[in-house]
């Protein structure tokens, strides 16, 4: 399966030769204030991924990521677009950066505790998780490649 997308100014796109990742939303404040929201994302093999025009796809530290990851974004228009941890596999692509119809379905969230205060995780019985890494333990696996499995729903985090 393949994909692709486009950023809000039209001057870069992206191609996916590959199996996308199921979604994620992260709720992390890092995500919050890089995407002015919760960050949807998805993941490929790097090697499947392919930018339609080189220019303006800059890269910043991401300096409280636990993966030591770096952010990708548009440095015309701003749209932020990657999450790029280097001992993945995989690269992080903003789901709302591909062209519909995706065939992605979104799997659970992380992060949770860190939901802003206008907001709320809703009640959509996904698997919600303290952390990324722990919730490969807890319901969402992610694999080796780096794409995402739904395993089971133990241990969600509770509401409290």
């Amino acid at each position: 399966m393949g994909a692709g997308g486009g950023w809000v100014c039209g001057g870069v796109g992206e191609e996916v030769g590959g199996p996308l990742g199921d979604v994620l939303t992260c709720r992390c404040v890092e995500c919050r204030r890089w995407s002015g929201h919760l960050f949807a994302a998805t993941a490929a093999r790097r090697e499947h991924l392919v930018l339609l025009a080189r220019g303006p796809l800059r890269w910043l530290e991401s300096p409280h990521s636990e993966s030591d990851a770096l952010r990708g974004f548009c440095s015309e228009c701003g749209s932020s677009l990657f999450w790029n941890a280097p001992a993945r596999e995989t690269i992080c692509i903003a789901a709302g950066s591909l062209d519909e119809p995706t065939g992605l379905r979104l799997v659970g969230h992380v992060y949770v505790s860190q939901t802003a205060d206008y907001d709320e995780v809703p009640d959509d019985g996904l698997p919600r998780y303290e952390r990324l890494s722990g919730s490969e333990d807890a319901g969402v696996r992610l694999r080796r490649d780096g794409l995402v499995d739904v395993v089971d729903e133990a241990d969600p985090v509770e509401d409290g």
